[in-house]
């Protein structure tokens, strides 16, 4: 079903580039079908900003819910942002503010960068709790990736997640813990994720806080639990967000640290992503570009454009799968009332009966 360009942001008309159906707002309001309101609190870096909100809004437009989207960006103002990003989030996005006044059917709340051991330490945790906590009473359900996953389970279960002394990353084979739960209908019972992160929570520690684990891998752990009433938080340690180039680029900017000497040792391919071709290819353009940094020559150019023709993705099915199974159960325990609902104190999770 479509998205609806409630905004001027430049991510929509990226996205009908695309292919994607995008409606704009005066055709959407002669058309009698149903409104859902997702949030996106968006706490990546600079650089994944506009990628982040294209990717979600991917997942979010391709569900078959019989439904108009209307998507809300917000931010943390705390997060430290350059010129040209501070323009777009001014330009585009609301506030969280003008986002709890208005109300919304689902949240959706990204990753972030981290400079700290513990994310207590962080400069967006106060905010970021607050909008958590709102979100508990006030919204159906909220979708909570990888970061975000971390830091409910330190404030909420008392769990921090444990560093893995090593970058966790690549496209890992998961499989279907709990067959019964509706986010999972339908799925392939093996599937992949990309997964890319240094630190994680356990799946003991998912299990002591209460949760069910829906979806795990056995080299790269749990992916997706969701809490105690099995819908109201949704939890993501994994990312079928991810574009087909997503791990691509991060790679890139891995191998470009080391070049520049911010990291000591050449990165290690992320694994089962790259076919034997694509790692032949990165093999022989490591061996040219140490040759060169030996004999201070040019740097060669990363061979980008080629390895992306040879690339394929096995995780978006999934996930498009997984967003389209939350989205129609935030469908059917909301309803055009809802903030009305909320105003007169009464909690539309509660009378549920359908998970």
């Amino acid at each position: 079903m479509p998205l609806v360009a409630n905004s001027s942001l430049p991510t929509f008309e990226r996205l009908r580039k695309e292919g994607e159906t995008i409606l704009n707002p005066a055709r959407a309001s002669h058309q009698d079908i149903r409104e859902i309101h997702i949030g996106l609190l968006n706490m990546m870096p600079d650089a994944a900003l506009e990628a982040t909100e294209r990717q979600f809004f991917r997942l979010v437009s391709e569900s078959n819910q019989i439904a108009q989207f209307h998507m809300h960006l917000f931010t943390l103002p705390q997060l430290q942002r350059g010129e040209k990003a501070s323009a777009h989030i001014q330009q585009h996005y609301e506030t969280f503010e003008s986002v709890r006044q208005e109300g919304l059917d689902a949240l959706i709340i990204t990753g972030a960068n981290v400079s700290h051991p513990n994310l207590a330490d962080e400069v967006f945790w106060e905010p970021l709790i607050e909008v958590i906590d709102w979100s508990y009473n006030h919204v159906a359900s909220t979708l909570c990736s990888c970061l975000a996953t971390h830091a409910v389970l330190q404030f909420r279960h008392q769990q921090k997640r444990i560093p893995l002394g090593f970058k966790r990353w690549g496209v890992f084979v998961h499989e279907v813990i709990d067959r019964s739960h509706p986010l999972v209908n339908g799925i392939n019972t093996r599937f992949d994720v990309p997964h890319s992160r240094y630190n994680e929570v356990t799946r003991q520690q998912f299990e002591d806080a209460g949760l069910h684990v829906l979806a795990a891998s056995p080299s790269a752990g749990v992916h997706l639990a969701v809490s105690e009433d099995r819908f109201r938080i949704v939890y993501f340690q994994g990312h079928p967000e991810y574009d087909i180039n997503s791990l691509l680029k991060e790679y890139k900017r891995e191998v470009l640290l080391f070049v520049s000497k911010q990291r000591d040792d050449y990165p290690p391919v992320p694994e089962d992503y790259f076919s034997r071709q694509i790692n032949a290819i990165l093999l022989e353009y490591k061996a040219i570009l140490l040759d060169s940094i030996s004999n201070h020559t040019d740097t060669p150019e990363f061979p980008e454009e080629l390895i992306r023709t040879l690339l394929h993705n096995t995780w978006h099915d999934t996930g498009e799968a997984v967003i389209n199974n939350w989205i129609g159960h935030v469908y059917q325990i909301t309803n055009n009332d809802r903030k009305k609902c909320f105003m007169e104190g009464i909690d539309p999770n509660d009378p549920l009966g359908i998970l």
